[in-house]
């Protein structure tokens, strides 16, 4: 295939959802987007190499520490903000290069800033005047309100919804169907449980959960 050479880090379910979001781009592009080369991961399970294998994905081994081939474009497909921000950082070191991913059928509206390693999944929803930071993940289906910012390294989960004026500092995961409401600030590296519905503004390294989280 033609195309920019594109690893993906992480064996995991996000991971390979990150190669459906990969696969969608390349069909809806004539002669596609990007190679995929295969997958790095330090210690991948045996039932994620199998599923890696029964989809035709290669997997290539541990995350290097040097890198002496070819220019390669990545994306990291680890759930946790944290560990994310380690191997974005170690890879950028070694000159990869992050690639931005959106899924054909996500809709974004005018003025989205998004930056490089970030990926936007299937059915998402970006309203106008919105920004997201590098190594973003919006995944399947979420919204994300009006005037709002998504700092590096955040994750909004399935089906979450963000409202309007939002601010979600850096490294914060939002759970599952939770609900944050508009003009509300998430600090940093905070975590907000699935369901939940946020309805004052929550500081950093903090973890919330229920209705209202508290």
């Amino acid at each position: 295939m033609t195309g920019r050479q594109l690893a993906i880090v992480g064996a995991g379910g996000f991971g390979r959802e990150v190669a459906d979001v990969v696969e969608a781009i390349n069909k809806d592009s004539e002669g596609g987007v990007w190679n995929l080369i295969g997958v790095f991961d330090d210690a991948p399970s045996e039932a994620n190499l199998r599923r890696l294998s029964d989809r035709g994905i290669s997997y290539i081994g541990a995350i290097p520490e040097v890198w002496s081939g070819p220019e390669i474009h990545f994306v990291v497909g680890i759930g946790s903000p944290t560990i994310r921000m380690k191997v974005a950082n170690l890879l950028e070191g070694l000159e990869w290069k992050p690639a931005t991913l959106v899924h054909p059928v996500a809709q974004c509206g005018s003025r989205v800033r998004i930056e490089p390693g970030t990926v936007v999944c299937a059915g998402v929803q970006i309203s106008t005047n919105v920004s997201l930071g590098r190594h973003v993940h919006v995944n399947p289906n979420a919204t994300i309100g009006h005037d709002s910012e998504l700092q590096d390294f955040v994750s909004v989960n399935p089906a979450a919804t963000v409202s309007g004026e939002v601010l979600i500092a850096a490294e914060s995961l939002i759970g599952a169907s939770a609900t944050i409401l508009q003009g509300l600030r998430i600090g940093q590296r905070s975590l907000v449980g699935a369901s939940a519905c946020v309805v004052q503004n929550v500081e950093a390294d903090t973890r919330v959960k229920g209705i209202p989280a508290r």
